[in-house]
């Protein structure tokens, strides 16, 4: 059976960072873009990340961010993954010699595979509503739109507009190697909910177990 991983993103407080990893998220994420209303400074980000339990990893996004403001915050998080949601090009992405997440959003026309092939050194593509350059919308996307797993040469994360009550469908008909989560398990834009996160990964661990049976 499959296990699909959990990111739960756009976390400002530290009780949110120890509540997704005691419930079971795989990463959880940071927002280092200063237009986001979930922006974390590096100050607070060191605090937040000095509360990710080991094996959880720690995911820093970034939208057309300046290179040194990039290797900055890797100074305060050596071991992140990062994502990268704007324009930014393959050389880019890859020169920070670090693992990445490559978002692509996904607008009437955009190819999956051509982005695949456009970012062959990511360690997945993220799939998300929007356009280019403007980071997590927190709306939903057609997921017909997605290439049959059988296609895909990169581990998928499916995100934009999840939550309890779509991610199992929308796991039975991706079948993403992960889902990212924001807004979907929030009481109040930044500030996640215990229950919410919680039902949120109840319903993942719910999907999984379907396909496992089919």
């Amino acid at each position: 059976m499959q296990r699909t991983r959990v990111k739960i993103c756009g976390l400002t407080r530290v009780q949110d960072v120890v509540s997704a990893c005691e419930l079971g998220a795989d990463a959880v994420g940071f927002v280092c873009c200063t237009t986001s209303p979930r922006f974390v400074d590096l100050d607070r980000l060191a605090h937040l990340a000095g509360a990710v339990a080991p094996l959880v990893t720690p995911v820093l996004l970034f939208v057309d961010a300046r290179p040194s403001d990039v290797q900055r915050a890797l100074q305060v998080v050596p071991n992140a993954l990062l994502q990268f949601h704007g324009s930014e090009d393959h050389a880019y992405c890859q020169s920070f010699r670090r693992p990445y997440l490559r978002a692509a959003a996904m607008g009437e026309g955009v190819d999956l595979l051509e982005c695949e092939r456009r970012f062959p050194s990511a360690t997945a593509l993220l799939a998300d509503a929007g356009r280019a350059g403007s980071g997590g919308t927190g709306q939903v996307f057609d997921w017909s739109q997605m290439p049959a797993p059988a296609l895909r040469t990169l581990p998928l994360v499916l995100a934009g507009g999840l939550d309890a009550q779509n991610v199992e469908d929308a796991i039975g008909l991706v079948r993403p190697h992960a889902v990212d989560v924001s807004s979907g398990v929030e009481q109040t834009q930044g500030v996640k909910s215990w229950d919410r996160m919680r039902s949120f990964i109840a319903a993942v661990r719910r999907a999984d177990a379907r396909s496992g049976t089919q």
